[in-house]
C-alpha cells in the first residue's frame, strides 16, 4: 500500500482535478498518483463537506465502518471456543447422572 499523501497534497489534487484543464490520466501521471485518485477524490471531498447527505460515506464513516468490520470478525473464533466448552460441560453433566 502506498504511503498516504498529506492533506495539502490531496486538496491541491482535488483542485486541479476540478479545474479540468488537463485530462485526468495526464494529471495523475504528473502528480505520481493512480488514475482513480483524481476521479474519486473530488467526490469524496464533496461527501466530507456535505456531511454524508449526498448518499456517499464520509471519510470518518468509512474509517469507523472498517474498524467495526474488523471488530466484528473477532468474536467468531471466541464464540466457537465457547460453544465447544459448553458442549464439553454438557457432556460431563450428562455422564455424571
Amino acid at each position: 500500500m502506498p504511503a498516504p499523501h498529506s492533506p495539502e497534497f490531496r486538496e491541491r489534487a482535488v483542485a486541479l482535478a476540478r479545474l479540468g484543464d488537463k485530462p485526468i490520466v495526464t494529471l495523475a501521471k504528473e502528480l505520481g498518483i493512480s488514475r482513480s485518485c483524481p476521479r474519486n477524490r473530488p467526490a469524496q471531498s464533496d461527501a466530507d463537506e456535505e456531511g454524508g447527505t449526498s448518499g456517499r460515506l464520509t471519510t470518518a464513516e468509512k474509517t469507523e465502518l472498517a474498524e467495526l468490520r474488523r471488530e466484528n470478525k473477532q468474536p467468531a473464533p471466541e464464540n466457537e471456543i465457547l460453544k465447544r466448552a459448553a458442549a464439553c460441560f454438557a457432556r460431563e453433566n450428562v455422564l455424571q447422572k
